[in-house]
C-alpha cells in the first residue's frame, strides 16, 4: 500500500501538471471504483483544479465550486500519468482523468477491487473521508508521547492506526521499529521516555529520508514503481536476510495478509516473537532465541 512518502511524491508530481488545469473529463472505466452517488462524474467536467493534497494515504485533487476528488489506492491502486487521451488497461483500468497536458489512469493489480474514488462537495464531506489520524511529521516529542500513551496498543499496531497517525502503514512501520530498535510488539504504555523519544526521532528520520529519496528518484517525472518493498530498506520484505546494522537475519511475523519484519538481535534483546499460526502448531518446538532459530534454520539448509 502506499504510504506518506510515496503518496506525497504522487501529490507533489500531479501537482505540477494539473493545478490551474481543467479536469476536461473523468472517464470511470470500473463500476466498483466510485463509492459515492452524490456527485455525478459529469459534474467535474471541465472545472478547474485549484490544488492537490495528501488526506493520510489518500491523494485529494480539490476543483473549483468546492468539489473534491478522492483517490485511495489501498493495496494494489497506482497512478500512471500518460498521453491525453489514452486508454485504460483493459483489466486493470478503474478510471482516467483527462488533462490537457495528459491522462491520469487509475489502475489496480491483481484481482481484488480495494480501490476507491470518492467525488465528494464541500469541506465538511472531505472531512468525512479523513480518519483523524494526526501527521507524524508535524507532533513535537510531547504530542507523540500523549498520543501514544492514550491508548494501550503494540507499537506495531499503534503506527499503522489511520486513526491515532496518518500515513503510516505495514512497510514503513516496520522500518521506523528497526531504526528506534524497539519491538513490534512493546506495549505503548510500556514505553520509558528514552524509548519515546527514540520513536519520535525515528518516524522523523524515517519518513523524511525516504520521502527525500523518493524524490530524488523520480525528479520532474512521474512515480511509476510504486512498491513496498524498496532496495535498501532495513527489514521490510527481508525476511532471513541480513540485518544491515548486526547481520542477524531478519525475522517475521505473519498475519491475515500482512507481515511484521524486524531483526531479533536490534529489536527485542534476540528473542524470535512468536508467529501465531507456527508457533501453536510447532508448541514447545517454537525457536525462543535467535540462536535456536538459527539451529533450526542451519539444519535444515
Amino acid at each position: 500500500m502506499p504510504e506518506l512518502p510515496d503518496v506525497t511524491v504522487y501529490v507533489e508530481a500531479l501537482a505540477r501538471r494539473v493545478v490551474g488545469a481543467p479536469l476536461e473529463r473523468l472517464r470511470v472505466t470500473s463500476p466498483f471504483v466510485l463509492r459515492t452517488v452524490e456527485v455525478p462524474a459529469t459534474e467535474l467536467d471541465g472545472r478547474m483544479v485549484t490544488g492537490v493534497s495528501r488526506l493520510g494515504k489518500r491523494v485529494v485533487l480539490a476543483l473549483d465550486g468546492g468539489l473534491f476528488v478522492v483517490i485511495h489506492l489501498m493495496v494494489a491502486g497506482r497512478l500512471r500519468w500518460r498521453p491525453r487521451g489514452a486508454t485504460p488497461p483493459r483489466k486493470r483500468g478503474l478510471a482516467a482523468f483527462d488533462f490537457p497536458s495528459g491522462t491520469l489512469l487509475l489502475t489496480e493489480e491483481g484481482t481484488k477491487r480495494r480501490a476507491g474514488l470518492w467525488l465528494v462537495r464541500g469541506g465538511a464531506a472531505l472531512a468525512a473521508l479523513d480518519p483523524g489520524g494526526a501527521e507524524p511529521l508535524a507532533l513535537s516529542r510531547d504530542e507523540f508521547a500523549a498520543l501514544l500513551r492514550r491508548e494501550r496498543h503494540t507499537l506495531k499496531r499503534a503506527l499503522t492506526d489511520p486513526h491515532l497517525l496518518a500515513g503510516i502503514g505495514n512497510a514503513y512501520s516496520d522500518e521506523i521499529l528497526h531504526a528506534a530498535r524497539l519491538s513490534p510488539l512493546q506495549l505503548t504504555t510500556n514505553l520509558d521516555d528514552a524509548e519515546l523519544s527514540r520513536l519520535h526521532d525515528a518516524v522523523r528520520a524515517t519518513l523524511a529520508a525516504w520521502t527525500d529519496r523518493l524524490r530524488a528518484e523520480v525528479g520532474d517525472g512521474f512515480p511509476e514503481k510504486v512498491t513496498a518493498f524498496r532496495e535498501g530498506m532495513a527489514v521490510h520484505g527481508r525476511y532471513r536476510l541480513p540485518c544491515p546494522v548486526c547481520g542477524s537475519p531478519v525475522q517475521r511475523i505473519r498475519y491475515a495478509e500482512n507481515e511484521v519484519n524486524y531483526c531479533a538481535a536490534c529489536q527485542t534483546g534476540g528473542r524470535v516473537l512468536a508467529d501465531r499460526a507456527m508457533s501453536r502448531l510447532l508448541r514447545e518446538d517454537w525457536p525462543r532465541s535467535l540462536d535456536d532459530w538459527e539451529e533450526r534454520m542451519g539444519a535444515r539448509a
